[in-house]
């Protein structure tokens, strides 16, 4: 049976690795094989990418390239580790996926849309979410929380309004595919937050058991 896949999205500090962790330890109790991966990376070539497109370098980097860059990285990572895991039945978590290129390069940057699905439809026309878990917050929150973590990477320092515009985006997908999309209230107590992201993966553990 083929495994499910799982991504996960949201602005930055909603606290999308803990509650990864969170997935993996619902779905491992139920004796089903778990990779988490992320993206941009997940295999050793996209990972140089991923460092390519953070890092603060000399070099500009045109908002052009850097869509384009994702996606080469997102080629690599779904045809060498996300397809082959699914296809033996490993159930999949992904820290970011499409969702992300269509709010940061697409609302964030003003790309349209139409040419981000284009690129998708072009890397990975068979390959959808089986459900995706919007970590949702006010922009505020988020990147005060961020800003405790680490120093920001190059997209992290993006401004003029990019991540209220990348939020408003995952809010609108949400509500034009309800039926992938569980959006939750990330700006809550960290336990109900885990709480509700541990029923979501129930519910579709329950749903793949019947």
């Amino acid at each position: 049976m083929r495994g499910k896949f799982i991504t996960v999205e949201g602005i930055e500090g909603v606290g999308k690795s803990t509650n990864i962790d969170v997935m993996r330890t619902a779905i491992e109790a139920r004796g089903l094989r778990v990779l988490t991966s992320r993206e941009p990376g997940g295999t050793p070539m996209a990972e140089q990418i991923r460092a390519l497109l953070l890092e603060h370098g000399d070099e500009p980097v045109p908002d052009i390239a850097e869509l384009l860059l994702i996606f080469a990285a997102r080629s690599l990572h779904v045809n060498n580790v996300l397809r082959p895991a699914l296809e033996q039945g490993t159930w999949v978590i992904c820290d970011r996926f499409t969702d992300t290129s269509r709010a940061y390069q697409g609302a964030g940057r003003g790309f349209p849309l139409a040419e981000i699905d284009r690129l998708a439809g072009w890397v990975h026309p068979d390959l959808q979410p089986d459900l995706t878990v919007l970590l949702d917050a006010p922009v505020e929150t988020g990147m005060q929380r961020a800003g405790k973590r680490s120093q920001p990477d190059r997209i992290e320092t993006a401004k003029g309004g990019f991540f209220t515009r990348a939020r408003e985006c995952y809010l609108q997908l949400a509500a034009q595919e309800p039926d992938r999309f569980a959006v939750i209230d990330a700006s809550r107590d960290i336990d109900a937050v885990r709480a509700s992201v541990r029923s979501e993966v129930e519910r579709l553990l329950d749903k793949n058991k019947g």
